[in-house]
Parts: structure tokens; C-alpha cells; sequence
């Protein structure tokens, strides 16, 4: 309503959106259950940088009293979870993980781990993110981290190609509810999927880089393999980090090929971030998603923009083109400025068709 979107950031309006859209899916109505057995986790990488800069730009031009009284409730990058809450009278675990771009795989990670320790029967786990603003856009160009094919913007993020200088700017939120098995199961709900591992774990190495043997990313794709109880030649789909840069993209590569050893060379893997853009804090949550429906549908989203593959990139990352492929189990990484890494394992649902 127009009440609420006057008084919320775009980030968390996103959040709301996408909320209400899960639980119309899902059939779960938060209201007629035990306010404690809900919660929700929105994650954000930056959240509400539009209202930061709408009130610098009143401070600077205006002044201190032409400052919004709602600014720092529309910044603050907790307050889709407490918005999402409000709405959906969820009053369970509820809070915000920042991790950079690791922030939405955490978020569905840790909402995993609070639904099996007994906390929440269910929840509201994503993330969402609002930051193609001048501020934003200006600071990722300074660190070179965006491409500069400005003139062919659909053909600009090419991860694992040679000719990759960066990702391109993505915004949005995606949200899942997560719920107990058999609680999903009572209600009759359609159980696509199952968070069945989790890993997370740090570089310790570098403030922006990633470490170059993706030590980090092996240690915490191991965690999440372990957490499942599945074998490294179970997973037959990888959706990759692949932010299309020079560093990143033959990091994440080393670190596939640590923890599968031979079978990496019979994973699919790829990047959508070459079709949807980054998302930054929600990229872990629409990845995620990806390989819900991946494993839902039977095709696998493809890498685009690979057009001359890195020769130090040398998996098959499905070049352009889904493909269908019967997949049960597929693996999602999500790694972050501040070395963060997050990695998700997701078998295909009892309800999967």
C-alpha cells in the first residue's frame, strides 16, 4: 500500500513483496499459527543506500531539518526482517545477516539451522538488495569490480570468458519459506526442495580478493557436503559464485576441482549471475532459487556470455544454453567481500516434478 511504501526503503519493499508471494505459494499463513513458530531473516548486503543518499543530498542542499524523520529506520539493514515480520505476523527468530554477498546464502543457511534446533517450525529466509543508486554504481566502478562493456550491457557479464572485466549492477529480493518436513508434509504442502547442508567459513586473506587457491570456498563447500551426508559424485549441478572477474572466477574453479577431484570435470556448473545480474546480498537467496527450479524442472540454467572460455577456467559451465539434465542434489556458493563464504547443498523435494 502506498502508507507503507512511503515509509520503507525500496530494499524492503522488495522484501515484502517477495514475502507475500512465498507464503501465497507455499499456502502457510503465518496469523493462524503460534507467533513463535515463524520467524523471519531478510538478508542485506548494504540495505536502504537510496535513503542514505536522498538525505545527504537534503542535508548538503537543505539542511539538518529537512532531513527525513523516517531515514534511518529506510537505511538500516535490519529492517526488512522487522518490516517482513510486521506484515506477515511472524513473530518468531527474526534478524538481518550481513555478509556482503555471501549475506542471502547465510540467511538460508542459518534459518535451515533454527528450524532443525526447534526455534521456528518455519521460516521466511532470503535476501533483498536496492543498490543501483549513483553512490553505489560510482564506488563498485572504482574498485573495478563492475564491467566496462557499457556499449553491449546484455553481453557485459561473461563469467569463466576469457574476456570478462566484471559483473553487472542486479537489485531485487527473493525470499523461500523454509518449513519443518513433516510439518510441510501434515499441511499438505508441495515440498520442492530440501535444504539438506550448509557451510560457511572466512578466507582470512583479503579485504576485496578472494584467496587464490579458494581455500576458503573448499573448507566451506566440505562443511556443507558433510552437514548432508552427500557423497561429492551425488551432486550432479554446481550454481557458481561466478562474478566475472579475473580473480574470482579461476579462484572458484581451483576450489571445485579441490573438493570434487575427477567428478568435477562431470558437474554442470554455472553462473547466473550472467543473466540476472549481481545481487549482492540477495544473490545467495535468487541462486538458491535457481536450483530449486533446476531440480524442479530438469534443465539447467546456462552461463551466457561464454563465448572464449579461460583456459585456467576449464569446467563445463553449460555455455549459453540450458540444458535438461535429471539432477537430485545440486551445490550453491556465495562468497563476499571480507573473505566470507557461504555454501548451500539442496536435494530435490518429495513434491519436485
Amino acid at each position: 500500500d502506498r502508507k507503507t511504501a512511503r515509509h520503507v526503503g525500496r530494499y524492503c519493499q522488495f522484501a515484502l513483496a517477495a514475502s507475500k508471494q512465498a507464503l501465497a505459494q507455499s499456502g502457510l499463513v503465518p496469523g493462524e499459527m503460534d507467533p513463535d513458530d515463524v520467524g523471519v531473516i531478510v538478508s542485506s548486503g548494504i540495505g536502504g543506500m537510496e535513503e542514505i543518499e536522498k538525505s545527504h543530498t537534503a542535508l548538503m542542499e537543505r539542511g539538518p531539518k529537512r532531513i527525513s524523520p523516517f531515514t534511518v529506520p529506510m537505511m538500516i539493514a535490519d529492517m526488512a526482517a522487522g518490516i517482513v515480520a510486521i506484515h506477515t505476523q511472524s513473530g518468531g527468530p527474526n534478524y538481518a545477516i550481513v555478509s556482503a554477498c555471501a549475506s542471502g546464502s547465510h540467511g538460508i543457511g542459518e534459518a535451515s539451522e533454527i528450524i532443525k534446533r526447534g526455534d521456528a517450525v518455519a521460516m521466511l529466509a532470503g535476501g533483498s538488495e536496492a543498490t543501483i543508486t549513483p553512490l553505489t554504481m560510482g564506488a563498485f566502478c572504482q574498485i573495478k569490480a563492475t564491467s566496462e562493456r557499457n556499449d553491449e550491457p546484455e553481453k557485459a557479464c561473461r563469467p569463466f570468458d576469457i574476456g570478462r572485466d566484471g559483473f553487472v549492477m542486479g537489485e531485487g529480493s527473493v525470499m523461500l519459506v523454509l518449513e519443518e518436513m513433516e510439518h510441510a508434509k501434515k499441511r499438505g504442502a508441495k515440498v520442492l526442495a530440501e535444504i539438506a547442508g550448509y557451510g560457511a567459513s572466512a578466507d582470512m586473506y583479503h579485504f576485496t580478493a578472494p584467496q587464490p587457491e579458494g581455500k576458503g570456498a573448499i573448507r566451506a563447500m566440505r562443511k556443507a557436503l558433510k552437514m548432508s551426508n552427500v557423497d561429492p559424485t551425488e551432486v550432479g549441478y554446481v550454481n557458481a559464485h561466478g562474478t566475472s572477474t579475473k580473480l574470482g572466477d579461476v579462484a572458484e574453479t581451483k576450489a571445485i576441482k579441490a573438493v570434487f577431484g575427477d567428478h568435477a570435470y562431470k558437474l554442470a556448473v554455472s553462473s547466473t549471475k550472467s543473466v540476472h545480474g549481481h545481487l549482492l546480498g540477495a544473490a545467495g537467496a535468487i541462486e538458491a532459487a535457481a536450483c530449486i527450479l533446476a531440480l524442479n524442472r530438469g534443465l539447467l540454467p546456462p552461463t551466457i556470455n561464454l563465448d572464449n572460455q579461460d583456459p585456467e577456467c576449464d569446467l563445463d559451465y553449460v555455455p549459453n544454453k540450458a540444458r535438461k539434465a535429471d539432477v537430485k542434489v545440486a551445490l550453491s556458493n556465495s562468497f563476499g567481500f571480507g573473505g566470507h563464504n557461504a555454501t548451500l547443498v539442496i536435494k530435490k523435494g518429495p513434491s519436485a516434478n
